[in-house]
């Protein structure tokens, strides 16, 4: 099953670790210190200001869509898959 993140890009469900909304990221300096340590790995998919991060095996995404509406699509592929 794969989820749509942003910008024309789906990533498999099995493949997430986290999804973190941006104010919780931003307000953790282990986070911070997360990303800047992957800062290659990092993939901005928002044109405007992200919303959510997406922490997956071998990428961090920034994505324009909020972290509830991903929790929502992936709980509706689990709904779906049965």
């Amino acid at each position: 099953m794969y989820i749509h993140i942003g910008e024309d890009i789906n990533i498999r469900a099995r493949d997430i670790i986290s999804i973190l909304d941006k104010e919780s990221a931003n307000s953790s300096p282990l986070v911070e210190e997360f990303i800047s340590h992957r800062k290659d790995k990092v993939v901005n998919l928002s044109k405007s200001p992200f919303k959510s991060i997406i922490i997956t095996f071998d990428n961090v995404y920034l994505s324009p869509i909020s972290s509830g509406t991903l929790k929502k699509r992936s709980n509706q592929m689990n709904i779906h898959e049965f």
